[in-house]
């Protein structure tokens, strides 16, 4: 063998979700996705699972998992919410190690990660040994083995953190070459300075540990892992395939490795249809007898390793001044604003590293008595992390328990390991490491704080914010009228703050719009709905309702009482009050009987003041709503005004149909209210015939020229989302039920809709076609050629169907297990 190629993704996205709901709300910055997790999945982690080899003619003769060649490490938090939001892509990511390992003797491609990308250097110890323990664990559940390498984030490493590793069982990491210091063959004694990025990144080194253990060490081609990132490498996939092979050195006592090593965002999200390049690249090094894609698993059990290294101590691949990007105003920026510095960065780290210290006393304080061994606890809380099932909690507390735990303090000990939680999460590097104190990232970090202070005055009832935040407040925004940190930790992360009351409110504004039922889900909120009547007097829709919530995270729990009324269709507003099981005081019934009679018969204003009299004056509205639930309620409001303005215009398009031909013939200015209606009208018809079956090429093409008549232009965005989705809802039905009718009915759609002088992305539609390709149709294939006559009515359409999504069927292949290592 010559020699191996090993290309390392790191594909990671920062922990998103709301730390009150557990649950990632809409982020705005991410249009059209829901969120940035959506939007990166559908650029990068998804279309690297199913990538594309194309040939010359543009057409696809084959689709590859690069997860399958490539050695690779998900973040946990970003793995659960794939797991969660896309099973079908997590289970190709977790085949594709499965296949790897079969493939290179047992060693698969995925390796581990610390469980939130915590900068490992700027931790405590204990904080790197629970971030290691729940990476590992996390990896353990999801790849069913132990991991044998760790991706330590931003690359950032001490030999403290090596330790670690090693005494969990990691056998190796992966540096850029800028983070070795010196290097010598094992079998001399002097030491040779590579601190200048000039070490030989073709073989792996041992890492001495002051423990007296051993750790390997590999280094990334800084070279080509730079020009992949940033050079535009990935526009020309030949010459991403010849950097590879011209990398690879003659000669030498065993076949050398070329590694390389960069986000895996950088194959499609920074770099669009970068996964098509790898899989291209990937595809040609399968084509070499004598190179193997390998991984660094089985590359270390195959050749030991000759050298050892010094590390540089707390540096990273992503700040040349070491960690200072987390902790400093180093120079080091995403960029974009020259004119902004990072000061903040300083204050923000020293206000969390106070917090935690403070966190670390009231968890020894108060932990204690509830937990065996807190700390162990926290440790192994990722089993809870991992499943939050009645059950698993309580085989947990049982386990850990200083004592048979009451339902309070069963709830008080999950509430100290979630502010623990919480105190890591707030640490995720994102946090520091854009241009801004008010960036999405910053914001995230300060929310995680948030929640870790809220639990921890709910356990023992002392204030942290005060303080917290006259820290806070010298890290200044560069923004004009942004202030400073505490002014960005009050105006967005406490903005997201929720808790049972929050929830109640919540529920009862969105019971006119959503189909609660009696048991029902919120975030991390269970809610039982004990009562609930709604009734309609007139315009005013008034509901009254009784509920319990209950956490699922850290079981507290609450019983609430709420009447509301929605006068006009954006106009909802509602009372709520707690109601403990032992206040005998007050009766539901005669809330529900005296709210309703005083709308009935006076009208909203009395039912106000019944209101008013039986659970206080304090108003919720719909800017109380949570920012999903809010957002659709204001989109439905919305479509019911559109859908009566659409309705409006469509009657003034065709009472002045007539005139407006008459107008044209005479060459006069058509009149812009007529030409308002036409436009919106036409738009509305193009989608009813999108979605209908029965629309012809005729009648659409009738329809296109009618527009053209009128100049009316078509954003192609919407329009290429419009087509897309019909697109894909006739595929799905053939998904279901593949039989020739669905094939015919598709076909005609796709003729359609290549009217329109827009490219469809056919990414979703081409999956379902491969799939096929590898089932059914070989069966369909081997019947006709025994002279089933329907199978061979079958197989026209679907040949048809592949032509037309620019499918080579003739030479296609999925490619699965091509690796020519082997």
């Amino acid at each position: 063998m010559k020699g191996y190629i090993c290309i390392h993704g790191h594909f990671y996205q920062p922990p998103r979700e709301n730390p009150w709901l557990e649950r990632i709300e809409v982020q705005d910055s991410a249009y059209p996705y829901h969120d940035w997790n959506a939007r990166v999945h559908a650029e990068c982690y998804a279309p690297n699972a199913v990538s594309r080899i194309l040939d010359s003619n543009s057409r696809i003769t084959g689709i590859v998992n690069n997860y399958e060649h490539i050695s690779f490490n998900f973040g946990p938090t970003l793995l659960a919410w794939i797991e969660q939001n896309d099973p079908d892509i997590y289970r190709k990511i977790i085949q594709a190690d499965r296949i790897s390992a079969e493939k290179h003797g047992g060693h698969g491609n995925a390796i581990a990660q610390p469980y939130n990308h915590m900068i490992m250097p700027l931790a405590n110890r204990r904080d790197k040994i629970t971030q290691v323990v729940w990476g590992i664990e996390f990896f353990r559940k999801h790849f069913g083995r132990a991991p044998e390498g760790m991706w330590l984030p931003e690359t950032a490493v001490d030999l403290e953190t090596l330790e670690i590793l090693a005494d969990n069982g990691i056998d190796f990491t992966i540096l850029s070459p800028r983070q070795a210091g010196r290097v010598r063959s094992l079998k001399q004694t002097n030491w040779k300075e590579v601190g200048d990025g000039s070490i030989d990144t073709t073989m792996p080194y041992l890492v001495r540990l002051p423990c007296g253990g051993t750790i390997a060490v590999y280094f990334y081609n800084g070279e080509i892992a730079h020009d992949l990132a940033f050079g535009g490498l990935l526009q020309s996939a030949e010459t991403f395939e010849k950097r590879l092979f011209q990398a690879l050195p003659a000669g030498g006592t065993r076949p050398p490795l070329v590694t390389v090593a960069t986000d895996g965002e950088t194959y499609g999200h920074h770099h669009r249809f970068g996964d098509m390049a790898l899989a291209f690249a990937l595809d040609q090094v399968t084509k070499k007898p004598d190179i193997g894609l390998t991984n660094y698993g089985e590359y270390l059990s195959l050749f030991a390793t000759s050298h050892e290294v010094e590390i540089v101590e707390k540096s990273s691949w992503s700040c040349v001044h070491g960690v200072e990007r987390w902790r400093g105003d180093c120079g080091c920026r995403a960029g974009g604003n020259g004119d902004w510095n990072q000061q903040w960065r300083r204050p923000l780290r020293e206000s969390f590293d106070w917090l935690r210290y403070e966190l670390i006393r009231i968890h020894d304080r108060n932990a204690a008595a509830l937990l065996k061994h807190p700390w162990q606890a926290r440790d192994e809380y990722i089993d809870v992390l991992m499943d939050r099932s009645e059950e698993v909690k309580t085989a947990f507390l049982e386990r850990h328990g200083a004592k048979a735990l009451s339902a309070r303090e069963r709830s008080l000990a999950l509430q100290l390991l979630e502010m623990q939680r919480n105190a890591m999460l707030m640490y995720t590097s994102c946090g520091w490491f854009f241009d801004e104190v008010s960036g999405l990232e910053a914001v995230q970090v300060l929310s995680y704080a948030g929640r870790a202070i809220e639990l921890a005055e709910r356990c023992t009832g002392q204030q942290l914010e005060e303080k917290f935040m006259e820290r806070l407040a010298k890290a200044k925004s560069n923004i004009d009228g942004m202030g400073s940190g505490a002014d960005v930790y009050r105006k967005f992360a406490l903005a997201a703050k929720a808790h049972l009351r929050e929830v109640a409110i919540h529920f009862a504004i969105s019971s006119f719009f959503e189909n609660y039922q009696q048991k029902n889900t919120l975030g991390c909120y269970t809610i039982e709905l004990k009562e609930y009547e709604k009734q309609l007097h007139d315009r005013t829709v008034a509901a009254v309702g009784m509920l319990h919530a209950r956490s699922s995270i850290t079981e507290e729990e609450g019983s609430f009482v709420f009447a509301a009324l929605q006068q006009e269709p954006h106009d909802y507003y509602c009372t709520v009050k707690e109601c403990p099981a032992a206040d005998e005081n007050f009766c539901y019934t005669e809330l529900a009987e005296t709210f309703f009679a005083g709308l009935k018969e006076k009208g909203p204003g009395a039912a106000l003041k019944v209101i008013d009299h039986y659970l206080g004056q304090d108003r919720y509205t719909i800017k109380d709503l949570f920012k999903d639930e809010q957002e659709e309620l204001l989109n439905i409001v919305l479509d019911g005004e559109l859908e009566y303005v659409g309705k409006t215009l469509e009657s003034v398009y065709g009472k002045t149909s007539f005139l407006t031909a008459l107008l044209e013939e005479c060459g006069h200015r058509i009149p812009a209210p007529f030409t308002v209606a036409a436009e919106v009208t036409l738009k509305r018809k193009l989608v009813k015939a999108l979605e209908s079956r029965k629309t012809t090429t005729e009648t659409m093409r009738m329809l296109l020229d009618e527009m053209k008549r009128w100049r009316i232009h078509l954003d192609n965005e919407w329009l290429e989302r419009a087509l897309r989705d019909s697109l894909e809802k006739e595929m799905a039905g053939v998904k279901l039920d593949p039989q020739i009718t669905n094939l015919k009915q598709i076909n005609a759609k796709l003729s359609i809709l290549y009217l329109f002088p827009v490219r469809i992305n056919l990414w979703q539609v081409q999956n379902v076609y491969f799939d096929l390709l590898q089932g059914l149709y070989p069966l369909k294939k081997n019947q006709a050629e025994a002279g089933d006559l329907d199978a061979g009515k079958w197989l026209d359409e679907f040949l048809r169907l592949g032509a037309g999504l620019l499918i080579n069927i003739e030479n296609s292949t999925t490619m699965t297990g091509k690796d020519k290592k082997e």
